[in-house]
C-alpha cells in the first residue's frame, strides 16, 4: 500500500483512478475509487478528485491507499478450527453459536472478533468496517465450512463466486418427519416475512431460491438424516424450505421445531452443519473443496436415534 506524495508519470494522461491502478496494481481498482471518493487522494493543494478526473504528466498528488485498522474491533481470544490458511484466503470450520459477525445487539466474541486476534491486520476491509474479510456468512446456530477473504483479490473474486453462483455449498441437516422417497427438491422464492421481521417466508414476491437434498437415514422417532445442497444463497433458504414443507429441521424453534418430550434427544440449536464448500483459487483458479466433519452434538443426536432399516 501506498501513503504519500505521488507525482504523475511524464508519459501518462487519463482518469485519475486508472492511472492510480497502472501505478499500484496490487491494489484493487474499487480500493482505489473508495479512497477518491472519501477524500484520500487529493491534489498537492488539498483540493479534492473525483475517479473520472482527468490527469497529466507532472500532476502532483497526496494519496493514502493504505487499508484502515480493524483495531476498533477487539480481538477475541478462541480456538478456531482452521481447515487451510495462506496469504490470500482463510476456511475454518465455525462453531455453532458462534455470530460471523458484529451487528445490533451482538457482543464481542463474534468470528470476526476471533479472526482478528488470529491474523491481526490482514483481513480485506474492502467491505464493512465491521466485518472484515467475510464474503457469505452463516447462521448463528449453524456450524460448519466458511470461507474469509484476506487479499483484494481473494475478496472480488469469491464475492463474484458466491454471487454468480460458482460455489458449491453442501449442507447436513436432521429434520422433523419421516421424508417421502429418497431425494427431492425444493424451490420455493424466499422472502423477509411481512410480520415477523427476522424471519423469511416462501412467498410469490420472493427472490428464486432452490435447494435439493439427499436421504441419508430415516429414524423410528420420526427425524430424517439428510443432506443437501442450495444452489442460491438466501437467508435461512434451508430452514424455509424444511419448514415450508411441514418438516423443520430439528432444534429450529423459529421455524415450527415443537420439541417431544418423549423424544431421546433434546435439541439445544438448529441441527444444521455446513459439512462442504467448494470454490475456484482466487489466485490459481484451481477448484478448491473444504469438509467439516460432523460436530460431537449432531453426532451424538444420530447415535441416540433408531434407524428404520
Amino acid at each position: 500500500m501506498i501513503k504519500g506524495f505521488f507525482r504523475c508519470p511524464l508519459d501518462v494522461t487519463g482518469r485519475i483512478d486508472k492511472v492510480l491502478a497502472d501505478q499500484f496494481p496490487e491494489v484493487s481498482r474499487t480500493w482505489i475509487r473508495k479512497a477518491i471518493e472519501e477524500g484520500r487522494v487529493t491534489r498537492s493543494d488539498g483540493s479534492k478528485l473525483e475517479p473520472k478526473t482527468k490527469v497529466f504528466p507532472d500532476d502532483e498528488l497526496m494519496v493514502d491507499l493504505e487499508r484502515p485498522s480493524c483495531s476498533p474491533i477487539e480481538p477475541y481470544d478462541y480456538p478456531l478450527k482452521i481447515l487451510h490458511e495462506d496469504d490470500h484466503l482463510i476456511v475454518v470450520n465455525k462453531d455453532s453459536g458462534m455470530v460471523t459477525h458484529p451487528g445490533d445487539g451482538t457482543s464481542a466474541d463474534t468470528l470476526v472478533h476471533a479472526l482478528m486476534h488470529h491474523c491481526p491486520d490482514q483481513l480485506c476491509p474492502i467491505g464493512a468496517p465491521e466485518r472484515p474479510g467475510i464474503v457469505h456468512r452463516l447462521d448463528k446456530e449453524t456450524s460448519g465450512v466458511m470461507v474469509i477473504a484476506k487479499s483484494d483479490q481473494a475478496y472480488h473474486s469469491l464475492v463474484s463466486q458466491f454471487s454468480d453462483r460458482k460455489t458449491q455449498k453442501k449442507y447436513f441437516a436432521l429434520v422433523s418427519g419421516q421424508l417421502s422417497g429418497t431425494e427431492g427438491e425444493f424451490n420455493g422464492a424466499i422472502a423477509r416475512h411481512p410480520k415477523v421481521r427476522v424471519k423469511m417466508t416462501v412467498a410469490e414476491h420472493g427472490k428464486p431460491a432452490l435447494t435439493t437434498w439427499r436421504l441419508i437415514k430415516r429414524f423410528e422417532e420420526g427425524f430424517s438424516f439428510i443432506d443437501c445442497e442450495i444452489k442460491t444463497g438466501r437467508t435461512h433458504q434451508i430452514r424455509v424450505h424444511f419448514s415450508n414443507a411441514s418438516n423443520p429441521i430439528a432444534g429450529d424453534l423459529t421455524y415450527g421445531f415443537k420439541q417431544n418430550g418423549k423424544s431421546p434427544v433434546f435439541f439445544s440449536r438448529v441441527m444444521l452443519h455446513a459439512c462442504e464448500l467448494s470454490f475456484s483459487c482466487p489466485r490459481s483458479s484451481e477448484r478448491l473443496t473444504f469438509r467439516a466433519e460432523i460436530p460431537d452434538d449432531l453426532e451424538l443426536a444420530l447415535q441416540k436415534l433408531t434407524p428404520t432399516e
